[in-house]
């Protein structure tokens, strides 16, 4: 998948992620990947300065943890994260039915 199509969308994608539980950097680049059937392969200088900007704007909370007995850094969903969450989702789905719409207006004629 290119790159520029998820311009404006990875916010969402990461939060989407992290909605049904805390993980670490490095879990959340497999979860999307795992979640888009191998499409959204995402490297980490891609996701870690979404997460820490996510982060810095009072989206996410992080913490410590030992994990697989090593040091990582955990996140998960803040309140306003998962407004932010929801609202994303709805604007995803309305820009999804616009674009369906425009491309699916197959029975129009075509202008000379």
């Amino acid at each position: 998948m290119r790159a520029d199509f998820l311009k404006g969308h990875l916010d969402t994608l990461i939060l989407s992620v992290l909605e049904p539980a805390s993980l670490h950097g490095y879990a959340i680049i497999a979860e999307l990947k795992s979640r888009s059937g191998g499409e959204l392969a995402l490297a980490e200088g891609t996701v870690y300065p979404a997460l820490h900007r996510l982060e810095d704007a009072g989206l996410l909370a992080s913490a410590w943890s030992n994990v697989d007995g090593r040091r990582r850094r955990v996140y998960r969903l803040s309140r306003r994260g998962r407004r932010a969450l929801g609202a994303g989702r709805t604007e995803w789905h309305r820009f999804a039915a616009i674009v369906d719409s425009v491309l699916a207006a197959t029975d129009r004629p075509v202008p000379a």
